[in-house]
């Protein structure tokens, strides 16, 4: 899947061999695995040795890929086909793995003596290995035991969510077509029923969610972190602390562009449903922004468009007079990587993934990639829809497989992304060259529209609008994994923190026996989050150095690197380094820079900020 080497867009466990199935078999620990003593033996008096160390390594890797393997296979198989028996397989082998990777976390510290004395690259991997856990269990077999049954449940419940309401007599409504009416109604009363809806799916998860926080809190202070959200801070080359202010210092840089799209935008929806619903000067209600958590607003476009009617591109209309089906939309996306040099997904990717929502069971409809088995099985898991957003899902879902397939000839525990947050910007990076001079280019509009600033609101209302959302899910459990948020006020804080930084408010009042978190995906699913903010951040930071490569000249958001194979060459560069090196020399290589930039994003909307601001003067913006 569209995951890091810590499993975290799976059902990350670390858990132990409590009560299984009787087939399930227990992965022996490294220390079981070591050759016997020669009887009389004498213990050596010394302590391990660079070659222990290195022996070691190898050992894990060569294990873990095995274990690795038979994971993905079994979560693929429960993702695409929820059933009470597909949980419990899936849960068993992500109880083999996170058992073993437990184990060998605790016996790597016996090297931590030797230093210096190690090599980089077995020093790293050693590191790697106690970071790689996103949901660490206790020690106590029980304990693992439940945090998996709870994280199992989470997940599923988050997947089987309907809403079932008395007007529709019987019929429910499932996540996909509860979308579809937020981004497509104007009807205030409408969106408000779907909104409401969905979360009541979460309600059931708020007592297993606490139970999980503190399960989850005393694995990773056996590990030596004082809870899971500084395990989850450690992975960025920095401490937790400095992890932290990199975030605020980032978000400081952007949040200015923001605020004026906030205060337009919000001007836009009064007109529309009147300011007795959509005040001057407060936050926006959260139903209104044509997506069931507000975090991109790209479905209201047709409200707040510059000029209406004019250099607008309805690719969704484009694609469906072409009558495009799912695989052509993926064809479309393989394309553009092959037109930069890169090689062609193999043919058991179009075999073996899903592109449509099947009518005949339960799935995780939720877009994903995957390397099933770390090296060329590649996949995505999607129900696509024809419309311009899962054309740009495309292009960041096959992003995800072309960084899997050019690392897999690192190592094991280098088989990843320089961090998280590269993972997801490389197929964004991508998405930002899908210009309307790309799309003629293709042939799927017949000219360029003539210049106009409707391009640049419509992925303004999809990245800009993003970032604060990418920061508060979080920011949100950072505090809770402290303690900084009790249980009794995780609603509360919950909507405090998205007033703060996204300007928004529930549109109707919310209490302590709701779990509006638990709506998103990511937190029944245990995915950190803070990985999105930085691909936000980053895939500009990507755009703006390859677009240079390329030889580019004009305004950045017109730039598109499709068909540039020295483009192509310096991203392959980068990929192939895998985790091998910290993340700012993998950075450095794509861009020359060593140090994450927010500037681009401001060079890339400066068009666009301008006109805001113009637009803007005389209001009052803010909330």
């Amino acid at each position: 899947m569209s995951r890091s080497l810590s499993g975290v867009l799976a059902v990350s466990l670390l858990l132990g061999c409590g009560p299984r199935p009787a087939a399930v078999e227990c992965p022996p620990s490294i220390a079981e695995k070591l050759p016997p003593k020669t009887p009389g033996e004498a213990p050596k008096a010394e302590g391990p040795t660079v070659e222990d160390a290195q022996k070691f390594v190898q050992r894990v890797e060569d294990d873990l890929l095995r274990l690795w393997v038979q994971r993905e296979r079994a979560n693929w198989v429960k993702a695409t086909f929820i059933t009470h028996d597909t949980e419990i397989l899936a849960a068993a082998e992500d109880e083999k793995v996170m058992a073993y990777v437990s184990r060998a976390a605790g016996e790597a510290v016996k090297f931590d003596s030797l230093g210096d004395k190690l090599p980089p690259d077995v020093r790293r991997k050693l590191g790697l290995l106690k970071l790689s856990l996103s949901l660490p269990a206790p020690s106590d077999p029980q304990k693992r035991a439940e945090l998996a049954g709870i994280a199992t449940y989470l997940d599923s419940t988050y997947g089987k969510g309907k809403y079932c309401p008395a007007r529709l007599k019987g019929k429910c409504l499932d996540l996909g077509q509860m979308s579809t009416t937020l981004a497509k109604s104007r009807k205030y009363d409408e969106l408000l029923d779907v909104w409401k809806g969905w979360r009541t799916i979460s309600i059931p998860m708020r007592a297993r969610f606490e139970r999980y926080v503190a399960l989850a809190n005393e694995g990773a202070r056996e590990l030596g972190f004082d809870n899971l959200g500084d395990l989850w801070k450690s992975r960025y080359d920095m401490t937790p602390a400095e992890f932290e202010a990199e975030v605020d210092r980032l978000w400081g840089q952007v949040k200015p562009l923001y605020d004026q799209l906030h205060c337009y935008v919000r001007a836009q929806l009064a007109r529309r449903y009147g300011k007795d619903k959509v005040p001057a000067d407060g936050p926006i209600p959260a139903h209104l922004l044509g997506n069931m958590w507000s975090q991109e607003w790209t479905n209201i476009f047709d409200l707040v468009a510059p000029a209406r009617g004019k250099g607008g591109v309805d690719l969704e209309r484009i694609l469906k007079a072409r009558k495009t089906d799912e695989q052509r939309m993926v064809r479309y996306g393989e394309a553009f990587f092959v037109s930069l040099g890169l090689t062609k997904l193999p043919a058991s990717f179009w075999e073996r993934s899903m592109f449509r929502q099947p009518r005949d069971r339960e799935v995780v409809c939720h877009a994903s990639a995957w390397d099933v088995d770390y090296v060329d099985d590649l996949r995505i898991k999607m129900c696509i829809k024809i419309n311009a957003e899962d054309f740009s899902t495309v292009h960041h879902e096959l992003g995800h497989n072309y960084y899997q397939y050019y690392y897999r000839d690192q190592p094991a525990l280098f088989r990843d992304s320089a961090n998280d947050g590269f993972h997801e910007a490389l197929g964004d990076t991508i998405a930002l060259s899908v210009t309307p001079s790309y799309l003629a280019e293709i042939g799927l509009l017949k000219r360029k529209p003539p210049e106009s600033l409707n391009p640049l609101m419509r992925r303004a209302l999809e990245k800009v609008a993003f970032l604060p959302f990418g920061l508060i899910i979080d920011k949100w459990r950072w505090d809770v994994f402290a303690g900084k948020i009790k249980p009794a006020d995780y609603n509360k804080r919950w909507w405090q923190l998205r007033t703060r930084y996204q300007g928004i408010a529930s549109p109707v009042p919310r209490t302590e026996q709701d779990f509006d978190p638990g709506a998103k995906y990511h937190i029944p699913a245990n995915v950190p989050y803070t990985r999105y903010f930085l691909a936000a951040i980053l895939q500009f930071q990507f755009h703006r150095a390859l677009c240079k490569v390329a030889g580019h000249t004009g305004p950045l958001h017109t730039c598109s690197i499709y068909g540039n194979k020295k483009a192509g060459a310096r991203l392959r560069q980068m990929m192939a380094m895998g985790l091998s090196r910290p993340w700012p020399e993998a950075l450095r290589a794509l861009t020359g820079e060593e140090r994450m930039d927010a500037t681009a994003i401001l060079s890339y909307f400066k068009p666009l900020q301008e006109w805001l601001e113009a637009q803007n003067k005389g209001r009052t913006c803010g909330w």
